[in-house]
Parts: C-alpha cells; sequence; structure tokens
C-alpha cells in the first residue's frame, strides 16, 4: 500500500479523508496539519503523494507544492471558488464536497501520477534550494518571498528551481 501524507489545518477534515482512504484500502496515510510538517514528512520519509486542502496556518498549499520534490505529487480538496485560484497545472484538483467514490478516484489518479514518474530531486539540489531561500531570507524577506524570489530567477533564466539555487548562492 502506497503512503500519502493527508494535510488539512483542520484536523477533523484530515482525520475523516485519512478514514476513507485507509479503510478503502488506497493508502496508508500521514497526517499533518501545516505545510511545514508536510514538507519534514515528504523530505524524511520520501512520501510521494499529498492530498491536501487550500491552506494551512503558514502559507498557501500551492506554494508548498512548490517546495516538495518533484517525485512527489499534490491533490488539492478545497471549494472551487479556492480551486480556480490555483495556477499550477501540475496540481490536481477535487471541488469539495466531494464523495467517497469521488475521492477515491482522485487519489487513484494522483497514485497514477506517481507511478508514472519515479524520479526527483536529489538530496544536494533540495539541500541547495534551503540555502538559497536562507541566504534571500537573510536580506529581509519572509519565506514565502524568498521562494518567489527563486522561482521567478528560475523562469526568468529558464533553469530549474535547484539551478538557479545554486545561481543565487553563488552570487554570495
Amino acid at each position: 500500500m502506497e503512503k500519502v501524507i493527508v494535510a488539512f489545518a483542520g484536523l477533523q477534515n484530515g482525520k475523516r479523508i485519512r478514514e476513507i482512504l485507509e479503510r478503502s484500502g488506497t493508502a496508508a496515510c500521514l497526517l499533518c496539519t501545516s505545510a511545514d510538517q508536510v514538507r519534514r514528512t515528504v523530505h524524511e520519509q520520501q512520501v510521494p503523494a499529498v492530498v491536501c486542502g487550500y491552506k494551512f496556518a503558514d502559507g498557501p498549499a500551492e506554494l508548498l507544492y512548490e517546495d516538495l520534490p518533484s517525485f512527489c505529487h499534490m491533490l488539492m480538496v478545497a471549494s472551487q471558488s479556492q480551486l480556480d485560484l490555483v495556477q499550477h497545472p501540475d496540481i490536481l484538483r477535487l471541488s469539495a464536497p466531494a464523495s467517497r467514490s469521488e475521492l477515491l478516484g482522485a487519489v487513484e489518479e494522483l497514485l497514477a501520477q506517481v507511478h508514472a514518474q519515479p524520479l526527483g530531486r536529489s538530496q544536494e539540489e533540495r539541500d541547495c534550494i534551503v540555502q538559497a531561500k536562507a541566504k534571500l531570507m537573510t536580506e529581509g524577506l519572509s519565506e514565502e518571498e524568498a521562494h518567489r524570489t527563486l522561482q521567478k530567477k528560475s523562469m526568468a533564466a529558464g533553469v530549474k528551481l535547484a539551478q538557479a539555487a545554486r545561481m543565487i548562492l553563488d552570487r554570495w
């Protein structure tokens, strides 16, 4: 059975979804309530899939997705109006409220993506991204601003996020 992180700011929502996924035999679930918990769990346990809400107390799920290694995929469960605000094309979306069968179908699609793309960022690349964000934060940027700066540099230079991080680190 595949491991999946179920992450919602509201613990009850997470517990409800975990119960559905585990009882159906679809996935073994790890429950998180913050974006930071998700980041740590993905990196420590190499969990390839996250089912989450739109936002956590410590930041939006879309920003969290950008911090995850490329082997990790996301299914966002939220109201349609919130899902309409999501710009990242690789995030799967499920409009809430959803039926049990709709949830299980969306999670199966999420796991199919996981199996279709097994490769991710190396530990060195992940460390480089974290270090570059830390450097930017020493200049007075918040974590979210540092991340956006890194993304913009990546897009402007036409390189991957890890390469943009290396460029920032080389600048110092």
